[in-house]
């Protein structure tokens, strides 16, 4: 559940991060939200949030997760889920990429010229320079909080093609070294003048995880490895042996279902990206609970799959909390639900590493590593 956290970390103030609770302060700021079935499993039992009870008797076991590793964007968190700690964080450019990381840009894409460099709203950068993009041909280069490297071209002036050329010739010999970010991301759109929306053709171009994370262990052992949506840029395909593509929260459900409907000794793992780049990023905590709630109705569809032998994990890479002034990630424990069929939850507390859910995972799996974190699975 991509940027839904459940309070600030020790560390936060070190990441301007203080006050940060996704789902409590968003909760608050509507007035309360009803997610009976996430309720059930037992989510009020993990922090206090408006409108969400704890239980008595939850379904799931319920704790929340710390991160260990340095920062707060998409990809330390999912490697991290995947057993591996950051110990250095990825770059970020509050201030725009300096001149020499431009004119290589620019050399090595043979591009005449690029508009903006600074840190921005990926839809609102398109209305403001949208004009003068198509005017000139140049490639709107852009930043946010996170470790990326963003370039938005119109559809018609810069073809898709040649936009995801200029992105991996971006990833190989530009952002390397000391300049390496998480990941260089492709951003079309199209429209005109005032009438500029992205589409669905981003593409993510990110770098390989430093060592082995679970995927790799399992797909070793010849046990099918199935990531939907997002995971797949985030691993750079490392460890995946199927690859499923979604363009939403709901497309990413009916996804897990028709998989766990159809596989068996397997892991699935989706990320469903909604709350965090239309809601968390825009400050929107309206639209953030309306997604929750879009999750929450069909949650029951995915727990009907389940056999007695399956496992679920309901988990987050990081926060992103609406209500703050900050449009970025927070620095933030994530929920933790483990749902078994027919098993009532218990307590398993606060996790000191993210890295817990993979050691869980090849524990249930009986698979020998040397990734960090500690199983819960019998906890």
């Amino acid at each position: 559940m991509d940027g839904v956290g459940v309070g600030e970390l020790p560390d936060a103030i070190n990441y301007q991060d203080e006050g940060s609770n996704t789902l409590s302060n968003l909760a608050t700021a509507v007035g309360g939200i009803l997610l009976p079935n996430l309720e059930s499993l037992g989510l009020g039992n993990i922090i206090p949030i408006m409108g969400i009870n704890p239980q008595i008797n939850p379904r799931a076991s319920f704790g929340k997760l710390a991160e260990k590793s340095k920062g707060k964007d998409s990809t330390t968190g999912h490697w991290e889920l995947g057993g591996i700690i950051t110990e250095k964080e990825f770059p970020v450019y509050p201030n725009g990429f300096p001149a020499d990381v431009i004119n290589k840009f620019l050399s090595e894409t043979k591009m005449k010229g690029y508009l903006a460099n600074y840190a921005s709203s990926g839809t609102k950068i398109i209305l403001q320079l949208g004009d003068d993009h198509i005017r000139t041909g140049f490639p709107i280069i852009y930043t946010s909080a996170d470790s990326v490297f963003q370039i938005a071209a119109h559809e018609d002036v810069i073809s898709l093609e040649r936009l995801y050329e200029i992105c991996m010739i971006t990833r190989k010999k530009v952002m390397v070294g000391d300049h390496e970010v998480g990941r260089i991301i492709a951003r079309p759109f199209i429209g005109s003048t005032g009438n500029y929306s992205r589409t669905t053709n981003r593409k993510d171009f990110s770098v390989d995880p430093p060592s082995k994370t679970i995927l790799n262990f399992l797909k070793d052992e010849g046990i099918e490895t199935i990531a939907i949506g997002k995971i797949n840029d985030l691993f750079n395909y490392n460890g995946i042996t199927t690859q499923i593509k979604s363009k939403s929260n709901i497309e990413g459900i009916q996804a897990i279902i028709k998989a766990a409907q159809e596989k068996s000794n397997s892991l699935i793992i989706a990320n469903l990206v909604d709350f965090d780049v239309y809601y968390g990023h825009r400050n929107d905590p309206v639209g953030f609970a309306n997604a929750l709630k879009e999750f929450d109705d069909n949650l029951p569809n995915i727990l009907a799959c389940l056999k007695e032998s399956d496992r679920l994990i309901l988990t987050a890479d990081h926060g992103n909390d609406p209500t703050t002034p900050s449009t970025d990630h927070s620095r933030e424990y994530v929920p933790l639900l483990f749902y078994k069929v027919s098993s009532g939850g218990k307590n398993i507390g606060v996790r000191s590493s993210f890295a817990d859910v993979a050691q869980t995972i090849a524990h249930f799996f009986k698979v020998n590593n040397n990734l960090r974190g500690i199983s819960f699975l019998n906890d």
